[in-house]
C-alpha cells in the first residue's frame, strides 16, 4: 500500500500539471473564455465574432475541470492508500500534512468551482499552488510509512489535527482570489506592468474580494478551534500544560492574529479592501512559516518534521 500510495502521488502531480496546463491555455488564449457562447446566448445577448474562438477556449476550460477532477480523485486514492499502509489518519509527519492539507484545498477548490464556473479562470493560480505544494511534500518533505510518535497516541489528535488541516486547506484556496484581486485592482486602476498585467483576464474585483472573505471567514473558526482550544488542551493532557510557548505554537498564535486582523479590517469600513487582503497574504505567508520553517530549522515539542 505505501508503494502504491507514491505512485498514485506521482499520478496526482501529473494530473495537476496537465490541468494547470489547460487553465494556462484558457487563460491565454480564451478570449475571457469564462464568459462563454453560451451565457451570451441565454442571456439574448448578441455573440461577437470571435465567439468560436470563446468556444475553443471553453473547451479547453471543461478539459481542464475534467483533469482537475480526476487528480482530485486521484489525490484522495494517494490519502487513503497512505492512513491504510500506515494503520492510522495519514496525519503523522509533515508530509502526510500537507498531503492532507492540499487535499482539502483542492476539494474545497473543486466545490467553489462546481458553485461558480465564473471563476475557472483562478483555476491556473490554484492548481500551480496544489503542484508547488506536493511537489515540495514529495522532495523536501517526503518520509517512509510508520508508527506515530508516542506524543501524537491521543484521541486528541484527531480534533486538534482534523480542525487544523481543514482550515488551513480553506486558508490555501482564500489566498489565490485573494492574490488575484489585488493584481486586478491594480489593473483596473491603470498599472500596467507585471504582475498587474496579470488581471487582464481576471473578472470582476469585487467578487474576487468577496470569496476570499467568505472563505476565510469560513475557516477561521475552525483554526480558533484547532489552534487554541483543542491544541492547549491535547498539550496540558500530554505535556502538564496548556501552553509553552514552543515554535509551533508561537507561529500558530501568530497566524492568528493576523488572520484575526484581517477580519477586523475587513468588518471595517474606514479600513480600504485593497488593504484588508494584503493582511489576509501575510496570513498565509505566517503559515507557510509554521509549515516550513518551523518544521525544518526549529527544535520543539512540536518538531515531527520526520516522524513516521
Amino acid at each position: 500500500m505505501a508503494e502504491l500510495s507514491n505512485q498514485l502521488m506521482a499520478l496526482t502531480v501529473l494530473a495537476y500539471l496537465a490541468a494547470m496546463v489547460c487553465y494556462a491555455g484558457e487563460y491565454a488564449f480564451g478570449k475571457r473564455s469564462h464568459i462563454g457562447k453560451a451565457a451570451l446566448v441565454g442571456a439574448g445577448a448578441p455573440v461577437p465574432e470571435h465567439a468560436p474562438e470563446r468556444d475553443r477556449g471553453e473547451l479547453v476550460g471543461r478539459i481542464a475541470v475534467a483533469l482537475n477532477l480526476i487528480a482530485l480523485t486521484l489525490h484522495l486514492a494517494t490519502t487513503v492508500t497512505r492512513g491504510i499502509a500506515a494503520d492510522r489518519m495519514p496525519w503523522g509527519n509533515m508530509y502526510e500534512y500537507i498531503l492532507s492539507t492540499a487535499l482539502i484545498g483542492s476539494a474545497v477548490w473543486a466545490g467553489v468551482l462546481l458553485r461558480k464556473p465564473a471563476v475557472r479562470h483562478l483555476g491556473l493560480f490554484a492548481s500551480l499552488t496544489l503542484v508547488v505544494l506536493l511537489g515540495a511534500a514529495a522532495l523536501v518533505a517526503y518520509t517512509p510509512v510508520g508508527p506515530l510518535v508516542p506524543a501524537l497516541n491521543s484521541y486528541w489528535y484527531v480534533f486538534h489535527v482534523s480542525t487544523i488541516i481543514v482550515s488551513s486547506g480553506i486558508f490555501l484556496v482564500g489566498v489565490v482570489p485573494a492574490a488575484m484581486f489585488l493584481i486586478k485592482n491594480g489593473w483596473d486602476a491603470g498599472k500596467r506592468s507585471f504582475p498587474y498585467t496579470l488581471g487582464k483576464r481576471v473578472g470582476d474585483a469585487g467578487a474576487l474580494e468577496r470569496l476570499t472573505f467568505r472563505l476565510h471567514a469560513f475557516a477561521f473558526p475552525l483554526f480558533t478551534f484547532g489552534a487554541l482550544i483543542a491544541g492547549p488542551l491535547w498539550a496540558e493532557a500530554s505535556w502538564g500544560r496548556y501552553w509553552g510557548w514552543d515554535p509551533k505554537e508561537v507561529w500558530a498564535f501568530i497566524s492568528w492574529i493576523v488572520y484575526a486582523a484581517y477580519l477586523h479590517a475587513r468588518a471595517t469600513p474606514s479600513v480600504k479592501r485593497t488593504t484588508a487582503t494584503w493582511i489576509a497574504i501575510a496570513g498565509f505567508v505566517t503559515m507557510l512559516m509554521n509549515l516550513f520553517g518551523v518544521n525544518l530549522f526549529f527544535e520543539g515539542l512540536h518538531s515531527y518534521a520526520d516522524a513516521g
